[in-house]
């Protein structure tokens, strides 16, 4: 249903239908076997959203109404829906998104549909990939302004809008300058560099390394009254097992359980699972105390390599190592900056051949550059300040989001019911314009048709999937062209 009943549209304003504003071009299905590394970028829904950044090409010939160029409105239909505005290069256009040709206002169309964007999404179907049907989409009540009167609310709400994203965006860019600070602040204090004399009045010997890494092959020089040594050698590592999940009462017990997805730089004081005392076996290898150190050895992504640091007592599995740093007077904290800084080479010294992975063994090589005490405590206190400075950032720039983004929908409601700006008695009234778009696209041969549809032949092995089987939206057969408004 239209925001606005045909009693409360503004003079000048009519009522329509949102398939009636443009000509919607679905895109090309794909087959794995048409990919190429070069030529022009296959753009797909995760290319639009930013969940995904690599880009398939296609190298043969492609129609017309299949290229998107620089500037071309776009609209997904499936999975995620969304309207963009194309950035990138001349470009392949994949199934399940449109190429918008507007009739009207080509930025008014992009800020209408993003409005309608939760009526449409209301509207979907299917439980896996989520779609919006033709006649949905096509059917869908909206009322527009004169051509004018479009040109002026999106100029407008463009206005208000880049002042918005400004704001956003300078706080993102605080956000990052002080993560980036923070992690070349920390990675120069691990060298010694800005350490005042007044934080190593203590000696290192107190902590009674066992053996320490040979001149040659220490990292990076470090200053006098520090050493070199590994982890193995400063601390007992310890790898765990996982329970059976044949047996539920081993999952039924008061204690934690930390799988390798929970070890993400972060402190643990509470776990998804949890196991008995008989699941847990050895407490005295099995349960490791709060103020160990824990590292991710195996896992998707980017899990491999990351560190936490446990404030409960608890057990994990056997993708994860334990580095019980508080059975010495080495500070927990400073163990694991020390293993945040070289997150990068700990996944390179991971080792394997389809899932590469750290072992007991790597994880006691790792090298620690030890200063004393007091300089361990400077180094975390002055991360610590860091962190505090970028949670500020972090949580300020969330409220900021919500609130840029409960006033972008305020803005977009009020331009879309006459109330943003004045309307003027002089505009062509937008039913002169629906009417020359109606009786142009009559001209050219009366409302599309829907194609006759063939039965589909089964997908090669590497095909791209068909479309959705619930009402699919069909390929338009006809190059829209401009229309002269």
């Amino acid at each position: 249903m239209s925001e606005l009943g045909d009693k409360e549209i503004p003079a000048g304003w009519a009522s329509a239908q949102l398939g009636e504003l443009g000509e919607y071009i679905n895109g090309r299905g794909f087959k794995k076997s048409e990919w190429s590394d070069a030529g022009r970028p296959i753009i797909r829904i995760q290319n639009l959203t930013g969940s995904g950044t690599s880009f398939n090409h296609y190298a043969g010939a492609l129609e017309d109404r299949h290229t998107v160029r620089p500037g071309d409105l776009l609209f997904s239909w499936a999975a995620t829906l969304g309207v963009y505005i194309w950035q990138g290069p001349e470009a392949a256009l994949n199934q399940h998104i449109f190429k918008v040709v507007p009739f009207i206002d080509r930025s008014f169309l992009r800020h209408l549909i993003d409005r309608k964007i939760h009526e449409l999404t209301a509207a979907s179907h299917g439980s896996g990939m989520v779609h919006i049907t033709r006649s949905k989409f096509d059917e869908l009540p909206v009322a527009i302004p004169p051509l004018s009167e479009q040109q002026r609310i999106s100029e407008t709400l463009e206005g208000y809008f880049a002042r918005i994203d400004s704001a956003c965006e300078s706080l993102r860019r605080s956000l990052v300058r002080v993560i980036h600070l923070r992690q070349s602040t920390i990675r120069r204090a691990l060298r010694g560099d800005g350490i005042p004399a007044s934080a190593s009045t203590d000696a290192v010997s107190d902590f009674h390394v066992s053996s320490q890494i040979s001149k040659e092959d220490q990292p990076w020089s470090i200053p006098d009254g520090w050493v070199w040594a590994s982890v193995g050698s400063l601390f007992r590592v310890y790898v765990g097992t996982t329970p059976s999940r044949k047996m539920p009462e081993l999952w039924s017990g008061p204690i934690p359980w930390v799988s390798s997805g929970e070890v993400n730089f972060s402190r643990i004081s509470d776990t998804r699972e949890h196991i008995s005392e008989e699941a847990v076996g050895n407490r005295k290898t099995r349960l490791h105390p709060p103020g160990t150190v824990m590292i991710a050895m195996i896992g998707e992504g980017k899990t491999r390599g990351q560190v936490a640091i446990l404030d409960v007592e608890a057990a994990h599995n056997q993708n994860c190592a334990s580095i019980r740093v508080s059975e010495t007077r080495i500070l927990p904290e400073y163990v694991y900056l020390v293993l945040e800084q070289r997150y990068q080479q700990s996944r390179q010294a991971s080792s394997g051949g389809n899932q590469q992975a750290l072992n007991k063994a790597k994880v006691e090589e790792i090298p620690v550059p030890l200063p004393p005490l007091e300089t361990q405590q400077y180094i975390v206190a002055m991360a610590d300040e860091f962190s505090a400075t970028s949670d500020r950032l972090r949580l300020e720039l969330e409220r900021t989001l919500k609130i840029a983004s409960r006033l972008r929908q305020a803005l977009l409601a009020r331009a879309f019911t006459g109330r943003l700006l004045p309307q003027d008695p002089a505009d062509e009234p937008a039913s002169v314009l629906l009417d020359r778009i109606r009786a142009e696209r009559e001209e050219k041969g009366g409302k599309r048709r829907r194609s006759t549809r063939r039965p589909r032949k089964a997908a090669a092995e590497g095909e791209a999937p068909p479309p959705p089987a619930v009402s699919p939206i069909p390929i338009t057969a006809a190059v829209q062209q401009e229309l002269p408004l």
